[in-house]
C-alpha cells in the first residue's frame, strides 16, 4: 500500500533523529529503510533527510504573505483602455504590434496625456497581458449574425472566368475582392441599402461605399468611385456570381482599363474569404444589422465609411493566416505579426509612386485617430436615431431572419434514410 505524503513526512521525521548520531554504516542502513518504506529514490531520500536535519525544531514558521507587484498600475491600464477603444476593441495580438505608433499619434494630437515612461510601458506590454487586463471590458461586447443575399447572375458568367492561381498574384497590391452587404434589418421585402466592400488581398486595404439598392448601375458607379480611392492601381477584381457584378458594363469597363475580372465558384462562399471577413470586421461592426433604406440614412452611412477608412487602413493592425494544418479533429493555425494595411503597402515600393507615398505619409501624420473615432461615434449615433424612430412592418413572415438556432446542437438538415 502506498503511503500518503503526511505519513512519509512523519517517517522521515522519526528517522532523522537516528540519522544525526549514526555512523556511516548505520546511515546507509537508515537510507535503505527509508527508501523501502516511502518508495523514494535513494538520492531523494538522502535529500529529504538532509533538509529535515537543517530545519529548526518545532512547528514551521508561518510563511509571510508575498506582496503583489504591480508592473502595470491604474494609470497604464486607463491609457490602455483609451488606445483599445480608439481601434474599436482589437485583440491583444493585433493591438500590441501597433501600440507604439498609435500611442505616438495620440500623444502628438494631444489625445493621450501620459509620461514617456508610461508610453514605453504601453509599447512593451505583451499581447497576453493586454487580453488579460481587458477581459472584463471585452466581455461586455456582443455579436450578431446576418444572412447572405447573393442571387445568381446571368449566362454572362461563361465569359467571366473563375479565379485560379494562374490569374492572380495575391502577393502584389492591386487585386481586389468585392462583395455586397445587405442592410435589410431582417425583412427582405421592399428596397433597402447595400454596402459595397472592396478589399485588397496583399495589404488588406479596404474601402466601402453604400448604394441605394443592388441594381447593377449603382454598384458599378460605386466600384468606379472606390477604385480611385486606393493609393495603388487596381489590377484585378474578383466577385461572387451575383447579377450586380456579372453584367456587361462591368466586364467592358474592366477590359477597357486592363483589369483582370474573375468570379468565384458557384456555391463556394469561402472563395471570397478576405472580403467576407471585412464585411464583418468593418461593415457590420460599424453599422450593425438595422434596416437602412432612405437617402438620409445612405448619406450618413457613406460619411461613416469616409471617416472609418483612415482608421482601418492607417492605424488598425491586421493579421494574415500563414498556415493551417489539420491532424484528426485538431486544426492548428499560424498567423503573421499584425501590421496595418499602410505598413504592408510600404513593403511594395514598386506599386507606390513618389507622389502617392508622400501623400500617404502626410495623411498619416495629420490624421488624429481619436478624433476620427469620435466622428464615427457621432455618425453612428445619428444613424441609430434615424432607424429607431422608424416603424418597420413585415409583410411576409416567411422572410423573417432567424439569427440563431433554437438549440446549439440543432441540425439544419434533417437526416433521412438512404433506403
Amino acid at each position: 500500500m502506498e503511503l500518503g505524503l503526511a505519513v512519509r513526512r512523519q517517517v522521515t521525521k522519526v528517522l532523522v533523529k537516528k540519522y544525526r548520531k549514526a555512523t556511516r554504516v548505520e546511515k546507509s542502513a537508515i537510507l535503505d529503510h527509508l527508501v523501502e518504506v516511502n518508495g523514494w529514490h535513494r538520492d531523494h531520500a538522502r535529500k529529504a533527510l538532509r533538509l529535515a536535519m537543517a530545519a529548526p525544531p518545532g512547528p514551521p514558521a508561518p510563511r509571510r504573505p508575498r506582496e503583489p507587484t504591480l508592473t502595470y498600475g491604474p494609470e497604464i491600464i486607463d491609457a490602455l483602455r483609451k488606445v483599445w477603444a480608439v481601434l474599436d476593441g482589437p485583440t491583444g495580438k493585433r493591438l500590441a504590434p501597433g501600440m507604439p505608433a498609435l500611442v505616438d499619434a495620440l500623444r502628438r494630437h494631444g489625445e493621450l496625456h501620459i509620461t514617456d515612461q508610461v508610453a514605453a510601458q504601453l509599447g512593451a506590454m505583451s499581447a497576453a497581458t493586454i487580453d488579460r487586463r481587458l477581459a472584463a471590458d471585452r466581455a461586455k461586447l456582443c455579436t450578431r449574425r446576418g444572412r447572405s443575399l447573393t442571387k445568381p447572375g446571368s449566362m454572362l458568367k461563361t465569359q467571366i472566368p473563375m479565379r485560379t492561381w494562374a490569374d492572380w498574384d495575391d502577393h502584389r497590391p492591386g487585386f481586389l475582392e468585392v462583395d455586397l452587404v445587405g442592410h435589410d434589418g431582417g425583412d427582405l421585402n421592399g428596397q433597402f441599402c447595400y454596402t459595397l466592400t472592396c478589399t485588397d488581398i496583399a495589404t488588406g486595404w479596404t474601402e466601402n461605399r453604400t448604394v441605394r439598392n443592388r441594381a447593377a448601375k449603382w454598384v458599378f458607379a460605386a466600384l468606379v468611385e472606390l477604385q480611385a480611392q486606393f493609393p495603388f492601381p487596381v489590377l484585378g477584381i474578383d466577385s461572387d456570381n451575383g447579377s450586380e457584378f456579372i453584367n456587361h458594363h462591368l466586364l467592358q469597363w474592366c477590359a477597357d482599363n486592363q483589369i483582370t475580372f474573375t468570379r468565384s465558384r458557384p456555391n463556394n462562399s469561402n472563395d471570397g474569404a478576405h472580403v467576407e471577413q471585412k464585411n464583418w470586421a468593418v461593415a457590420r461592426r460599424a453599422v450593425g444589422y438595422w434596416r437602412y433604406e432612405t437617402a438620409g440614412e445612405m448619406a450618413v452611412l457613406n460619411q461613416i465609411w469616409t471617416a472609418l477608412s483612415p482608421l482601418t487602413n492607417l492605424f488598425t493592425p491586421q493579421q494574415k493566416l500563414l498556415t493551417k494544418t489539420r491532424v484528426g479533429a485538431k486544426v492548428t493555425k499560424k498567423y503573421d505579426t499584425a501590421q496595418t494595411p499602410y505598413q504592408r503597402l510600404l513593403q511594395h515600393p514598386d506599386q507606390l509612386d513618389e507622389h502617392d507615398a508622400k501623400m500617404l505619409i502626410k495623411h498619416l501624420q495629420t490624421s488624429n485617430p481619436a478624433q476620427l473615432r469620435r466622428e464615427v461615434g457621432d455618425l453612428q449615433g445619428d444613424l441609430l436615431n434615424k432607424v429607431r424612430h422608424k416603424t418597420i412592418t413585415r409583410r411576409n413572415k416567411q422572410n423573417a431572419v432567424y439569427l440563431s438556432r433554437a438549440k446549439l446542437d440543432e441540425s439544419t438538415k434533417q437526416p433521412s434514410r438512404a433506403s
